[in-house]
């Protein structure tokens, strides 16, 4: 129990604050303990940052293959829904913030251990993104002739202009680029 308390703490301080402006001793007062009890559960901060990277990550995926999977859109509304999704999520959501900032600002000496995740997070995301489009392609007759392989990657890259927009530009900024990547992304794909 207090493992995964100090773990929820965790996040929200690395979220707020960063993996160096998160200190061991403010974590533990926020969850009512000594900060020597934090070494109980965890080595060190690393070690607390990383339970936390690997849960945020998997946060991330389960979200993902729950709405991609379950969300009973058509393709086109569940591909851009799941943009707002995430966009949503980043705002109100510390687990999606944690992540993304995470992802993009991974610590200098655990930046090897981040891309890891990061990339695994990513071919995951591609290959599940490859079978909605595959799918997609049997049923919709303006998909025949797309590379859904291409098709896939884009969409990640169009994911990818809206994080960076979340993280510096904020709201406004992260919606308008959300709008205009999918109207481009929309037509390139359904017309």
């Amino acid at each position: 129990m207090t493992a995964d308390k100090i773990k929820a703490v965790a996040l929200t301080h690395f979220a707020n604050h960063g993996y160096s402006g998160a200190s061991l001793a403010m974590i533990a007062a926020d969850v009512g303990i000594k900060k020597p009890s934090i070494y109980a559960h965890f080595k060190n901060k690393d070690e607390l940052f990383l339970a936390v990277t690997e849960e945020a990550v998997q946060n991330e995926w389960e979200q993902a293959i729950d709405y991609i999977k379950n969300c009973g859109q058509s393709f086109k509304k569940k591909l851009y829904g799941y943009l707002k999704l995430q966009k949503e999520s980043y705002e109100q959501d510390e687990r999606a913030k944690f992540w993304l900032r995470t992802s993009f600002f991974p610590p200098e000496h655990l930046q090897q251990q981040i891309i890891e995740y990061v990339y695994r997070y990513l071919d995951q995301m591609e290959e599940l993104l490859l079978q909605e489009f595959e799918e997609a392609k049997m049923r919709l007759p303006e998909m025949q002739n797309l590379d859904i392989k291409q098709a896939a990657k884009a969409y990640i890259a169009l994911l990818d202009g809206v994080f960076v927009e979340m993280l510096y530009g904020g709201n406004d900024r992260a919606e308008e680029r959300l709008q205009s990547s999918w109207y481009m992304y929309e037509r390139a794909l359904f017309n």
